[in-house]
This record gives structure tokens, sequence and C-alpha cells, in this order.
């Protein structure tokens, strides 16, 4: 008690001022912690469309070297690779073409591992395995018009099928 007194009449903070500022301190640890909140729902979501942006670029590698590999075969060869690896050189050809320069990762799993569009055994398209819905939910290139409003990532189907 004799601490509050010296205080008291020595010029220092009085009891009901030492409230207000206990109370402005935790006013601002309030709003530090909202801000901080909000920069990492911000930082979560930019990081989740960059990876979208990446399965994006990926997943048309992919459909874009399966049709090189369908449009280069010829004759009784095989129109569709078996295996993803077979993707990465083709040379049964005169001139031996590279459709994929290796097998990219899932950018949103992580994984190496890709869901395979078959018919029959034959791979016309890839997949992503994430059961994740898609911040991306309109805006796409023609090709890929199927994915308006996909309920999960493993409904972006990048699939080469040739016109008739």
């Amino acid at each position: 008690m004799s601490l509050l007194r010296t205080s008291m009449t020595g010029g220092g903070l009085r009891p009901k001022q030492l409230g207000f500022t206990y109370v402005i301190v935790m006013l601002l640890v309030a709003v530090l912690s909202v801000v901080t909140t909000r920069a990492l729902e911000y930082a979560s979501t930019s990081e989740r469309r960059e990876k979208e942006t990446d399965l994006l670029w990926a997943g048309m590698a992919f459909r874009n070297a399966i049709e090189a590999y369908h449009k280069s075969s010829t004759g009784n060869i095989n129109g569709y690779p078996t295996e993803l690896e077979q993707l990465l050189y083709v040379d049964y050809l005169s001139n031996p073409i590279r459709p994929l320069r290796k097998i990219y990762r899932d950018p949103i799993t992580g994984a190496r591992e890709w869901g395979l569009v078959k018919d029959g055994d034959n791979i016309i398209g890839v997949y992503s395995l994430s059961p994740q819905r898609p911040i991306k939910q309109a805006g796409f290139d023609p090709k890929l018009a199927g994915f308006v409003n996909a309920q999960h990532y493993s409904d972006w189907k990048f699939v080469y099928q040739p016109e008739k």
C-alpha cells in the first residue's frame, strides 16, 4: 500500500490512469491480432492462387504433350501413351520428339502422382488428386470450359481428344 501512496503523491500514474492504460494496451493487442489474422489469410489465399496457376500450367503441359504424342503417331502405332513416362521421349519416329520435359509434380498436393483419365489402357488426360475446392470458378481458356464452377481440383480434367 505504501508504494501506491508514494506513486500517487510523487506525481506518478494514478490508479484510474493505470486501468485506462491497461485497456488501451488490450485494445492494441486485439487490433494487432485481427490485422495479423487478415495478413495470414491473404498470404494463404495468394499462395493457393499461385498453386492454381501452376496447376493450370502443368495440366496444360500434360494435355499438350498427349496431343503432340497423338499427332506424331502413324500407322498401326498406338496414338496415346499408356504411361506418363512415354511423354518424355518419343523415339519411334525418324525425328524423335520430347513432348514433355519432365513429369511435373501436382502443385496442389505436391506429389508426383496424378489422376489419369484413360480410354482403355490409353492415357488421354490427367487431373489433380486434390479434393480441395478451387478458388477460380470462371474465366478459363475455351479448351478448359468444363472447369467452370468445379467443386474440386480433381474435377479439372486436362484431356486431349482430337476433333473429328
